[in-house]
């Protein structure tokens, strides 16, 4: 959790640097200059779509806000290290509170994708899911559990050992499937 305060003040640091007002990047990126104030405030913290709008908006990869350090060479991320996690929420949608994102490549600077080891919290059933979109692919494998993607107007059902790689303009979610926890590995890639 404590990563979640990183990211809001490097988004604020990057924008002023770039000498950007909050309402110019709204403009440019769709999203209110409430949510953008709540993100950088550490308030709210975004979901990979208006973080990602976010930043191609400043001209950065999506690691740059969750870069920790400039290593050019390989990262090893061992296991008790990806104990901290990020949490991506979305004011707009209590829908996309289930989620906490474990960055296994956080100290690699200049990196293209970004991979997580994210533990799914089941939902209740009245939960709503908010589809979302945003540009690159994404790439999911079922470690623990069963999860249900809406991709479009298509539902998939992904047990353990199962995988998915898709675009990730076309709206979906990812959320588990039934009453229990879930964990998977996800690779995100977004072009910048």
């Amino acid at each position: 959790m404590g990563n979640n305060k990183v990211i809001g003040a490097k988004i604020q640091s990057i924008r002023e640097s770039k000498q950007l007002s909050i309402e110019e990047v709204s403009e440019r990126s769709g999203l209110s200059v409430e949510q953008i104030q709540r993100i950088e405030g550490d308030v709210d913290f975004p979901s990979l779509a208006p973080l990602i709008k976010i930043a191609r908006v400043l001209g950065v990869r999506l690691g740059t806000f969750l870069d920790d350090q400039t290593e050019l060479g390989p990262v090893v991320c061992r296991k008790k290290n990806t104990d901290e996690g990020i949490d991506f929420t979305n004011n707009a949608s209590a829908g996309n509170k289930h989620m906490e994102y474990h960055s296994l490549a956080q100290d690699k600077s200049g990196r293209h994708f970004e991979p997580f080891l994210i533990d799914v919290a089941p939902s209740s059933s009245k939960d709503l899911f908010a589809l979302s979109s945003h540009e690159g692919e994404e790439f999911i494998y079922v470690l623990e559990g069963v999860i249900e993607i809406n991709y479009g107007k298509t539902t998939y059902i992904l047990e353990e050992g199962d995988s998915i790689y898709y675009d990730s303009i076309v709206a979906h979610h990812v959320h588990a499937a039934g009453d229990d926890k879930a964990k998977i590995l996800g690779v995100v890639y977004t072009p910048y």
